[in-house]
């Protein structure tokens, strides 16, 4: 009783840190707002000269955006309030887009990246074969080889696991067989069930001698942990670095987060989907009802991929430089692995001109012939997407698009539903997930192609976010995902578009600006 007690007590002062934590950088970037707005308009005898100024440097600052090769709607979401609020508007996107120390971040992280392609040959042999499959798959499959960098692989075994619960003691169970190494990415990490499970077999494998390294997005886990966790789990042996360490400064850079989701263990066995590594993700807490979401285990050659892919930014924030030879696994483990469909781990980055995540699912999308089936935490959608998925359904492909039944933010699901509108009018069938909220991400294709990751059909995701996947075709877990897809549709209700069409008109109005701001929540 006195320890639960005490637990209770420690969790509370946790919770309070966490809370302070978020006031204090909250009330840091609302001080360096105010003193923006107020320098400018508090000038005295100044202050025409100083308006004039100002607006003509907004005038400036728009004719730059439009000439941005950036999406139109990104576009648009910052001309419009640069116009409403000339005084202030164009020093203001000056201020968060024009920041020095962001060219850096850019240079050094594209290094990274760069300089991995290396590690990632394609063997032709395996295109060639898909090709004479599918020409309509392999050209899906070159995008990615081709502007991803990442390899299509045969040799992979997967496991599809339909809930976070599904996914957390496998994953105990690998960690436990790790011999080399161990690589940990994640968006959020948050002490609890989940991660100090992980957590306990991490600090047993250190002493094994094995090399454990665990990455965090800083950005993420401002309220899940505290400021100094990072000495706190190096103090136990284990290689720690927080990604895009988030200080209080008006920046774009802030925006650029590591949202992907990557466990590699020796090289041979890999992780990924939308489960991060806090208790909400395996219903051990209920903060928005029944928690849904997916993962998929990888066995196999395609591991390399996800391999890389943590090296890649892992150089980055450890400014080390690696031998990526030294992480092949050993041919021995990858043996016994029988082909199993084609797979392809990928990767995407906010830091060059090719949206990957988009394009991946427009390449679907775009291809289908029979069934589109798509399950998202968030639905905000851009031109392009809109356009293919309402094309789809007009063309009597049946589209089907699982949203949460119940929010995790109530702003951006009133914008989700704004965004049903005009799927709605095309024939697009949405249904919500009545027992609470699904954070999965994943689209499956004619009950041929699929994938799994961190995608979410979001600007965030497909704009600003460092995100992950794994495309497939004629995997085992295909039919695997199809029936969650049926089995989770029984648990929904449909959204119709007299649902969408019932709504106060202050709700309207609500859903006309965020439409408008979008690109920029």
């Amino acid at each position: 009783m006195k320890e639960q007690k005490k637990s209770n007590v420690q969790k509370k002062h946790k919770d309070r840190l966490f809370l302070s934590k978020v006031l204090v950088v909250g009330f840091l970037l609302m001080i360096q707002v105010a003193f923006l707005i107020v320098m400018t308009l508090e000038l005295g005898e100044y202050y025409a000269y100083v308006q004039a100024l100002c607006s003509v440097i907004s005038i400036l600052v728009v004719i730059y955006i439009v000439n941005k090769p950036d999406n139109p709607a990104y576009k648009l979401a910052w001309v419009v309030p640069i116009l409403l609020f000339p005084i202030f508007g164009g020093i203001f996107y000056l201020v968060i887009a024009g920041n020095r120390s962001s060219k850096r971040f850019v240079r050094k992280v594209e290094k990274s990246i760069t300089d991995s392609c290396q590690f990632l040959p394609q063997n032709t042999q395996i295109l060639d074969e898909l090709e004479e499959d599918s020409k309509n798959v392999a050209m899906q499959s070159r995008y990615i080889q081709k502007y991803a960098k990442y390899p299509v692989y045969q040799h992979t075994k997967m496991t599809y696991y339909p809930l976070g619960d599904d996914n957390f003691q496998p994953l105990l169970d690998e960690l436990r067989k790790a011999k080399r190494y161990i690589f940990i990415e994640y968006f959020i990490i948050r002490e609890g069930v989940f991660w100090n499970s992980v957590l306990d077999i991490l600090e047993e494998k250190v002493k094994e001698g094995v090399d454990v390294r665990v990455m965090f997005d800083d950005m993420g886990c401002v309220a899940t942990i505290p400021s100094d966790y990072e000495k706190r789990i190096r103090e136990k042996g284990i290689k720690c670095y927080s990604f895009n360490r988030f200080i209080p400064i008006l920046t774009l850079r802030l925006n650029n987060r590591d949202h992907r989701k990557i466990t590699v263990i020796d090289g041979h066995t890999g992780f990924t989907g939308g489960i991060n590594l806090s208790d909400e993700y395996i219903n051990q807490t209920s903060p928005y009802g029944h928690w849904k979401d997916t993962g998929v285990m990888l066995k196999g050659e395609a591991v390399w991929s996800l391999t890389v892919m943590f090296l890649q930014l892992w150089g980055y924030v450890s400014g080390t430089t690696e031998n990526f030879y030294d992480y092949i696994p050993e041919k021995k483990e990858l043996e016994d692995i029988e082909s199993d469909g084609y797979v392809q781990p990928y990767s995407d980055s906010p830091l060059d001109q090719e949206i990957v995540g988009e394009n991946i699912y427009l390449n679907m999308i775009n291809r289908a012939q029979k069934s589109i089936y798509i399950i998202t935490p968030y639905l905000i959608l851009d031109n392009e997407m809109t356009t293919a998925l309402t094309l789809a359904a007009k063309s009597g492909v049946d589209v089907r698009i699982i949203i949460p039944g119940i929010p995790d933010k109530k702003i951006v699901y009133i914008l989700t539903q704004a965004n049903c509108g005009p799927l709605l009018e095309s024939g697009v069938r949405v249904f919500k997930y009545a027992p609470g909220f699904t954070h999965a991400k994943g689209i499956l294709v004619d009950d041929e192609i699929a994938t799994v990751g961190t995608v979410n059909f979001d600007y965030r995701s497909l704009y600003l976010h460092f995100e992950c996947g794994v495309w497939m075709y004629k995997t085992g877990i295909i039919q695997d995902i199809r029936q969650d897809f049926e089995d989770t549709l029984q648990k929904c209700e449909e959204y119709t578009i007299e649902d969408y069409q019932r709504v106060s008109h202050v709700k309207k109005v609500m859903r006309a600006i965020l439409k408008m701001l979008a690109p920029l929540m």
